[in-house]
């Protein structure tokens, strides 16, 4: 078939254009859009042949968009009017301005795309952005499905719960709809080898139970009946972590992780392991979990990823409950022996799904790469709803 022509818009450092090589459809990106003066180094690094607009999307005319005859839109609209932990202000975020204006376009496009698909936090499926958003591709003759997924499902190690929506200008229902249900599995498709993810549907469905809390696991303290163990962690925190760890159809951390790295750069300076130490998400190579990172990882400690103990023999709880009415210096002395580090920016993007090749230049710093990797998308799971929504 004739290639796509893919608008990429909120293009970032290329998630979307990362997942688009990864699902083999026949396409160009014909433009990609961003205002991030940083993230857009990142994609003319990775992407140094594909037209990159430095301007806000909201500035672009109907007859701009109109010249690019684009027939799909990949896009992922800033999330911080939707998501949990801020002020969910929704459209009366000016931060949604620019969603508004491509929600204000799309009708009046000479040649309306055929495809459309668009990632947020999980949240945006009941905002009244959305409920627009549905209301102008219905209007527009597409029939769409949205999902709640995660990387875990595809036996990635890394919790990481987004909204997705895909539409397809077409009469016919998609053959996978589920009217006004959000999905929380990928739908089969015939061209995909059985094997291929080796997940099984029972498998899946246990982490989709449990998915909705492990994206902002803060470790939090329990209330009423629970039991706090030598962490501030439930007892159902840690039989939830427990059965993440013993899901085999999930690999292990170590598969993503660099064989050197520097531990003078990673390791948690010893404040920050004293301050945090109860609230820390430590996991170690062998788990089969991590905790969603966010753009604060590197710079604040709770509530922003896991951490990763690199001292495996040592036994954390005997360290744990060792700490009780030792002072300051022969606590840190003992937490120390946990070895614990971040995990670099390049082990996060090998957990988003992005190539061996995806790299950042040079003059990116080590707290840009990690608040750009916060803000973008696991390329695995848009690789395969692309496949879904073509095929």
């Amino acid at each position: 078939m004739e290639p796509l022509r893919v608008l990429e818009l909120y293009s970032g450092i290329g998630g979307m254009h990362h997942a688009l090589r990864e699902s083999h459809i026949p396409a160009q990106v014909v433009a990609a859009i961003d205002v991030n003066t940083v993230a857009n180094e990142v994609y003319k690094y990775n992407f140094p042949d594909t037209q990159l607009l430095a301007k806000t999307i909201e500035g672009i005319t109907l007859e701009e968009f109109d010249k690019l005859s684009f027939n799909m839109i990949l896009m992922s609209p800033p999330c911080q009017p939707f998501t949990r932990i801020g002020l969910q202000g929704d459209m009366t975020d000016r931060r949604t301005n620019s969603f508004l204006h491509v929600l204000d376009i799309l009708p009046r496009l000479q040649k309306l795309p055929r495809y459309i698909l668009l990632e947020n936090v999980k949240g945006f499926e009941v905002s009244s952005t959305r409920d627009l958003l549905i209301e102008t591709i219905e209007n527009c003759g597409f029939r769409y499905q949205e999902f709640l997924l995660s990387p875990t499902s595809l036996g990635i190690p890394n919790s990481r719960l987004r909204y997705f929506l895909i539409a397809k200008l077409q009469s016919e229902p998609l053959p996978f709809q589920a009217p006004g249900q959000v999905l929380m599995d990928f739908p089969k498709i015939e061209s995909e080898h059985p094997q291929k993810y080796a997940i099984d549907a029972e498998n899946r469905n246990n982490v989709k139970k449990i998915e909705p809390n492990t994206c902002f696991d803060r470790n939090p303290q329990c209330s009423g009946k629970d039991t706090i163990l030598f962490k501030l962690e439930t007892a159902e925190e840690i039989d939830r972590k427990h059965q993440q760890n013993n899901d085999l159809t999930v690999q292990m951390l170590k598969d993503f992780l660099e064989d050197e790295v520097d531990m003078n750069l990673y390791i948690l300076p010893p404040k920050s392991l004293l301050r945090y130490a109860l609230l820390l998400d430590i996991v170690k190579p062998t788990c089969r979990r991590s905790t969603c990172f966010t753009k604060g990882y590197g710079s604040y400690v709770e509530g922003t990823g896991s951490v990763l103990q690199t001292a495996e023999d040592v036994q954390i709880e005997a360290i744990y409950k060792s700490l009780t009415n030792l002072p300051q210096e022969e606590q840190i002395a003992k937490l120390s022996m946990l070895k614990l580090r971040y995990f670099t920016p390049k082990e996060i993007a090998n957990l988003l799904g992005f190539p061996p090749e995806f790299g950042f230049p040079k003059k990116i710093t080590m707290k840009q790469c990690y608040r750009l990797l916060g803000n973008s998308l696991n390329v695995h799971v848009v690789a395969k709803l692309i496949k879904i929504l073509c095929e």
